[in-house]
């Protein structure tokens, strides 16, 4: 199998120097970039398999990267950037980016959401059946199972898991949930989210006020892990 290749793009030495030994222990190929052209130019000519992006960069801001990324290209796109701005992460979701943290960060943190990233942008061999731990939802069908057991959603509960399903691992907007499940109109009636979410824990999870499966982005929308 070949390694996967990651395209680190940040105009700190610091952290080209810090990260490339991290990523080479993990197993990846590492390409580096100062700059938003160079990162461009080097998307083209490498084709990499996940982009680690900052949004400080000195000729373009990281946020039109992603703009101009997503016009031609899926690639896996984790943010690792000191703007901890709310709305920034949302921009940059909103924009295309597969997820965000945070300077100063984990290597732990980054590892694993660089891997969810990586495995959300995989093929699925069969796009019908979705699981997550131990739930299990047939799109076809419109069945959900916990277990051996099966879980009665009404059709908008469905509609909110099946998102989140399909970008597992990944956060998800309150404004991109909102127009996938109720169209455009709705993306700033967030109310709907916290009252259907709140149905799928008390459904779906072993504890629902200590949710495990659909986490809450404080400000920005959900994760299901």
């Amino acid at each position: 199998m070949t390694s996967p290749t990651i395209l680190v793009v940040d105009d700190e030495i610091a952290i080209h120097r810090f990260l490339k030994p991290v990523l080479a222990a993990e197993g990846y190929k590492v390409v580096q970039a100062m700059t938003a052209t160079e990162a461009l130019k080097l998307h083209g000519e490498v084709r990499p398999d996940a982009l680690v992006l900052d949004l400080g960069l000195p000729d373009l801001d990281g946020k039109e990267v992603i703009r101009r990324l997503r016009r031609e290209s899926g690639v896996p796109i984790v943010v690792l950037s000191a703007r901890d701005r709310e709305t920034e992460k949302i921009q940059a979701l909103d924009l295309g980016a597969d997820d965000y943290v945070e300077k100063p960060f984990g290597v732990g943190e980054l590892m694993a959401r660089l891997r969810a990233a990586l495995r959300h942008a995989r093929p699925r061999s069969d796009e019908r059946l979705l699981t997550s731990g131990d739930v299990e939802v047939d799109l076809a069908a419109h069945v959900v199972r916990k277990g051996a057991a099966e879980v009665r959603l009404t059709r908008r509960e469905f509609d909110v898991l099946a998102v989140l399903l399909r970008h597992a691992g990944k956060v998800v907007t309150h404004a991109q949930l909102l127009r996938e499940v109720w169209g455009s109109a709705n993306a700033g009636d967030t109310q709907y989210l916290r009252v259907y979410v709140g149905q799928l824990r008390q459904k779906l999870e072993d504890d629902p006020a200590a949710p495990r499966l659909i986490l809450t982005e404080p400000g920005i929308g959900y994760r299901l892990v």
